[in-house]
């Protein structure tokens, strides 16, 4: 697929006849892209040669992908390949989302960060409190730690609103009570100080979902419209366009949407909120688009961030819950090594003692019941999109059998690695076509993949190759989406977002963040249980088959879904000028 050709060679990269998805919606065409130093300088018929050619005929060129909801703050501090993102064509992160981070942070808080982490985002804490160096105390140390270690991509940063509001004011910040006047501006000199320093924009939560492993709501859950305002107000105090992240529950849409509407109107920032279907509240998601479009119309810069596919649960033997964890024979095999774990659960004795206790908890019992219905084997290669037919308890009601008898054979397939899936949200309909609407309109943003995070429940890293595969190649149960579409997705429209106008189009004068995608044969498998992170940790990961070559700056970072070895990947501090200079 590639070859050096030096002698007579003027560029230092040509990409021969692949079709190019440039990034911008636009059409793609067949063409070449010459690259020299870090930069395209050439898109179009190239003649002359390079010192190294790619061979891209019957391939996909896109940009790289810009993921802009990941939660890498603490494995970017060990971990230089920034995995599993980096498998999947992402060349640009986005750290620091719904609220928590690692900075700023006083010496003797660390381990309440740790623990913050681990309850919000499932990341184990053994494996934060070994991995991170701890290098820094204020935001623009931890942004010097970073810039320190070369990845295999870009790391950006949003200040963190938990770990703020916790260093301002120690335990009560903690502990949610509200903030004062000199609270706030306190807070906010921090967060003007991190913007100053880089920090591409600010985060919150507003979510009961997210809970420390101490059970308390995350530092800022309840925070004042008063006290969002004036950490906010920074974002409109530096130069280029920084964002606001938020998650919310949404328990009064016109309220919280209020103050949004106020906050980008008053500073010009921008604020992205995660937006998808809600199970108990099916159609608040088009309330919440409609409210967007007209704060927009009214001066406001709002944009809804959602998923590639629902957010979701992954059970099996190995995650971080399975339907039976609360039964006491269960936690007798816990600890086990899962070939002997299999092995125990494989006898009829300790079948029946898990299948024919019942839950003592009422309410386990009572969302199990109702469950049943939305759990479905995941498979290999997986299937995110399942009819309502395949559910455990479809599948037990045509077979004559309880549905917890079904979930116990489905996770003792594969020797044990098997998944059963429940999707939590965007599936009211039982398939995507909740998905399908929002991700085909011109005014959202694709994220909510969450890298990084999750560890023991779930592997969204990978949907940058889930939307060629899923969303625009396989897709049977209803419309796909054009390939220039989903590539726009993911590259040009989130770049712009963050005002990283450097990136996300194939174009002279943009960075050379490149991909060569074999589309055809691009496979996403099923998720798998490793223990690679420090101490020990586990967490899922899922693999790609198809990246010809990634590249970053430049640079061939991977080759047919192999490491190179290199490194160019850099700390983006802020909004990033285009080719003209300017930052928009």
């Amino acid at each position: 697929m590639s070859a050096d050709l030096r002698g007579d060679a003027v560029h230092d990269l040509v990409i021969r006849n692949g079709f190019v998805v440039d990034g911008s919606g636009a059409p793609g065409r067949v063409a070449d892209v010459a690259v020299d130093g870090d930069r395209i300088t050439a898109v179009g018929e190239v003649p002359d040669r390079g010192r190294r050619e790619i061979d891209a005929d019957g391939l996909v060129v896109t940009p790289g992908f810009v993921d802009i909801h990941t939660h890498y703050d603490g494995q970017a501090t060990w971990d230089p390949d920034v995995t599993p993102s980096s498998w999947h064509g992402v060349t640009t992160v986005v750290m620091g989302n719904c609220g928590v981070g690692f900075a700023p942070v006083e010496p003797d808080r660390h381990e309440w960060l740790v623990q913050l982490m681990e309850g919000v985002e499932d990341i184990p804490g053994t494996a934060l409190a070994e991995g991170i160096t701890w290098r820094w105390e204020t935001f623009p140390e931890y942004l010097d730690e970073l810039e320190r270690m070369p990845r295999v991509l870009d790391v950006s940063v949003l200040v963190p609103h938990g770990a703020v509001r916790a260093y301002v004011m120690g335990e009560r910040g903690a502990a949610n009570e509200p903030a004062t006047e000199d609270d706030i501006a306190a807070m906010a000199a921090i967060v003007r100080e991190a913007l100053a320093a880089g920090a591409v924009g600010l985060s919150t939560t507003r979510t009961i979902i997210h809970r420390a492993k101490d059970g308390r709501l995350a530092a800022g859950t309840t925070a004042t419209v008063e006290e969002l305002l004036g950490i906010g107000a920074p974002l409109g105090e530096v130069p280029g366009p920084r964002v606001f992240e938020l998650t919310s529950d949404w328990v009064d849409p016109g309220e919280e949407m209020g103050w949004i509407e106020q906050l980008s109107r008053t500073t010009g920032c921008r604020v992205t909120f995660s937006c998808s279907q809600d199970h108990m509240r099916p159609d608040l998601w088009r309330d919440l688009v409609e409210r967007a479009v007209r704060a927009n119309k009214a001066g406001a810069h709002v944009v809804p961030q959602v998923g590639a596919r629902p957010t979701s649960i992954l059970f099996s033997l190995e995650s971080s819950a399975n339907p039976f964890m609360l039964q006491p024979a269960w936690a007798e095999l816990a600890g086990l090594p899962l070939p002997e774990r299999v092995a125990r659960l494989r006898t009829p004795e300790v079948r029946a003692a898990i299948l024919d206790t019942p839950v003592e908890d009422q309410s386990v019992a009572s969302f199990l019941a109702d469950a049943w219905g939305r759990m479905f084997p995941l498979g290999d290669p997986p299937d995110y999109e399942p009819p309502p037919e395949a559910s455990v308890a479809a599948r037990a009601a045509r077979e004559g059998r309880r549905p917890e008898e079904v979930a116990y054979d489905l996770l003792l397939e594969d020797e044990g690695r098997a998944l059963i899936y429940m999707p939590l949200d965007s599936y009211g309909d039982g398939d995507f076509r909740v998905l399908h609407e929002l991700l085909s309109r011109d005014d959202v943003v694709l994220g909510l993949g969450d890298g990084g995070a999750h560890c023991g429940l779930l592997c969204d890293a990978s949907v940058p190759s889930y939307v060629l595969t899923h969303w625009v190649r396989d897709r049977s149960r209803g419309d796909r989406l054009p390939l220039e579409h989903a590539v726009n997705l993911q590259t040009r429209r989130n770049a712009a977002l963050f005002g990283f106008d450097d990136r996300g189009l194939v174009a002279p004068g943009h960075l050379a963040d490149l991909n060569v995608i074999d589309l055809d044969d691009l496979h996403v498998p099923a998720p798998r249980m490793v223990q690679d992170l420090p101490a020990g940790g586990k967490r899922l990961v899922q693999a790609a088959e198809g990246y010809v070559a990634t590249i970053k700056r430049g640079v061939v970072v991977r080759e047919h879904d192999e490491a190179t070895g290199e490194r160019p990947g850099r700390l983006v501090r802020g909004p990033q000028p285009g080719p003209d200079g300017r930052a928009r």
